[in-house]
Parts: C-alpha cells; sequence; structure tokens
C-alpha cells in the first residue's frame, strides 16, 4: 500500500512538472521573447547575413559596413528622440533604411542588385503581416 502511495505521488509530481517545464520550454522555443523585445541584428550581422545571400566581394563588404554602421547610429538616435510623434518617427525610420539600401544598392553588381531587390520584398511581407511598416 506504501509503495502503491509513494508511486502515486512520483506520478503526479512528474506530471504536473513536465507540464510546467513542458509550457515553459514551447514559449522560449518558438524565438525566444516576444519580437517587440528583440534587440536588431548588429551591422556585422547584417553583413554577414548579406555576404552569404549575395555573395559579396570583400571590397563590396568594406563599402557596405559603414553604410550600416551609420544606420544603426542614425536609427539608435531616432529610437531615443522623444520630441517626435511615433509615426514621424516611423516616417524617419523607413527614410534612413531607404537611403541605407539605396547606397548599397549602387555597390552591388546586376544580379546581385536584383537578390537584394527580392530580399527587401521579403521583408516588406513579413513586417506587414507582423503589423510593422514595411523595411524598405
Amino acid at each position: 500500500m506504501k509503495k502503491c502511495f509513494v508511486c502515486a505521488l512520483l506520478s503526479l509530481t512528474l506530471a504536473c512538472c513536465g507540464t510546467a517545464l513542458y509550457a515553459q520550454q514551447d514559449t522560449t522555443s518558438q524565438g525566444g521573447p516576444p519580437a517587440a523585445h528583440r534587440m536588431p541584428p548588429s551591422p556585422e550581422q547584417r553583413l554577414q547575413h548579406m555576404t552569404k545571400a549575395l555573395n559579396l566581394t570583400p571590397e563590396q563588404q568594406e563599402k557596405i559596413k559603414p553604410i550600416l554602421e551609420n544606420e544603426q547610429s542614425q536609427m539608435q538616435t531616432l529610437h531615443t528622440d522623444t520630441s517626435m510623434s511615433r509615426d514621424d518617427r516611423m516616417a524617419k525610420a523607413q527614410q534612413i533604411r531607404q537611403g541605407s539600401n539605396e547606397q548599397i544598392n549602387q555597390l552591388l553588381s546586376t544580379d546581385q542588385q536584383q537578390k537584394w531587390s527580392q530580399m527587401q520584398g521579403q521583408h516588406q511581407g513579413g513586417g506587414a503581416a507582423q503589423g510593422r511598416p514595411p523595411l524598405q
């Protein structure tokens, strides 16, 4: 009788803890924290992604990195600017992204420009689907 009670208690404990662990695991396995709390990729991470996706040459990487760093700096400044309305900040952020993308586009070959354009189109679709303004 005592063994049966201990086994039942152990089974109940495992069931409760297992459910709690599964629930906790399920929220983090979806990519970590909610999108609102994720940090944007660093210029280095973005450059690595672009290098892999577009097969950038070392010269192109050298020229694109400062553009990405400048964009990040401008975005950080914009993010901390409380004098502008949210809509104005979003419009300004879009202008910053568009300016950076135009500078980058000028450094790419024709094939790379086509891939870059496709990549931008994919980002636009994802942003709008998640309630964010499209990236350009």
